[in-house]
């Protein structure tokens, strides 16, 4: 099923949703094994239809998906409507193979959204500090591709 909704994603973003910006997330919650359905009961709590992020990248690296590439996320006030969010599970201990996976998925989204900009959450709000890495790197890598 994981692959079928990967499909129907990749088929059919650009068509429905224009998308400008990739944002990173983290969880701030170093609770171990966190899922994106387990990040999508704790939205559903908070009064959201469903997870607001699009992918969520558990510490082991396996790559979950949220809301679909065509669905408005909910994870940036103000910026939902053009982005793509990505929530690594964590608050501070990130491990190697959520960076791979990271990077995994950003290759695939600069080629289905070449012009977007990648960003950190804490640049669209004082508020926050995630996603709680340095992403600067991140950034230099997509800029590369």
């Amino acid at each position: 099923m994981n692959l079928l909704k990967r499909l129907i994603n990749w088929l059919f973003a650009k068509r429905h949703r224009f998308v400008d910006k990739i944002i990173l997330h983290c969880s701030a919650s170093d609770l171990e094994g966190q899922t994106a359905s387990m990040i999508d009961s704790w939205h559903k709590k908070r009064g959201f239809k469903k997870i607001g992020y699009h992918y969520f990248i558990e510490k082991c690296g396996v790559r979950g998906i949220g809301r679909l590439e065509n669905e408005i996320g909910a994870h940036v006030l103000g910026y939902n409507k053009s982005s793509i969010g990505i929530c690594l599970a964590g608050e501070h201990n990130f491990t190697r193979y959520q960076f791979n996976a990271l990077y995994s998925l950003l290759i695939e989204l600069k080629q289905r959204y070449p012009k977007a900009t990648l960003h950190g959450h804490k640049e669209f709000t004082d508020k926050k500090t995630c996603p709680n890495f340095e992403y600067d790197l991140f950034r230099a890598y997509w800029n590369s591709l």
